[in-house]
């Protein structure tokens, strides 16, 4: 059990997972190698509280530890796998742009997952001879911890996209800070919940 407020990192490679067989480039995989880049933290709150909060596009800019996050197109609660919610972005060399998330995995309280697909503005999103979705995937895992606390992990997998993208990205690592800066704020939103006063 972890203790309240700490987080932990990993990114679910085994011990020895480092070494590269011999001519191989650092920073490149085959498939069975890869393994998605997970960070988890214990937030006191319960399971079905953090999943309302992560089910809910609108809520998702005050969770984003990337900075890359500028609001949600989408006001709808996510409901289901097969849900699409779009979400505004920016990143420096492309600027202002929109993507469209295919809702994966769904199981109340306990999982979420999105594949991301280049929207409105992204150059990808014109570009027919290039997949709009490139095989990346981010979900969060809820377990409960008690009956007022839960480890939520955060996970990304790339392991569908291009092997050197993947390089590119050192295989999701690029991305462990920011998880772990959505993480401290989720945990700050649920804590801020929770210290509201209940209706009358």
């Amino acid at each position: 059990m972890l203790s309240d407020g700490a987080s932990y990192l990993s990114s679910g490679i085994g011990a020895g997972a480092g070494r590269l067989p011999q001519g191989r480039e650092a920073g490149l995989m085959t498939d069975d190698e890869y393994r998605p880049v997970a960070v988890s933290r214990r937030i006191c709150a319960p399971a079905h509280d953090i999943f309302q909060v992560l089910v809910n596009p609108v809520r998702h800019l005050e969770l984003d530890g990337s900075g890359s996050l500028r609001g949600a197109v989408s006001t709808a609660m996510i409901s289901g796998v097969g849900d699409v919610f779009v979400m505004k972005m920016y990143f420096s060399h492309l600027g202002d742009y929109e993507m469209n998330n295919h809702v994966v995995e769904y199981e109340q309280d306990r999982r979420i997952g999105w594949e991301p697909e280049a929207g409105r503005g992204h150059p990808a999103a014109s570009d027919s001879s290039e997949p709009a979705r490139w095989g990346h995937r981010w979900s969060y895992q809820l377990t409960p911890d008690g009956p007022d606390a839960t480890v939520v992990t955060e996970i990304y997998d790339c392991s569908r996209a291009p092997e050197e993208e993947r390089a590119g990205m050192d295989n999701g690592n690029v991305w462990i800070e920011s998880m772990a800066r959505t993480l401290e704020r989720l945990d700050v939103v649920c804590a801020r919940q929770g210290n509201q006063p209940s209706p009358s």
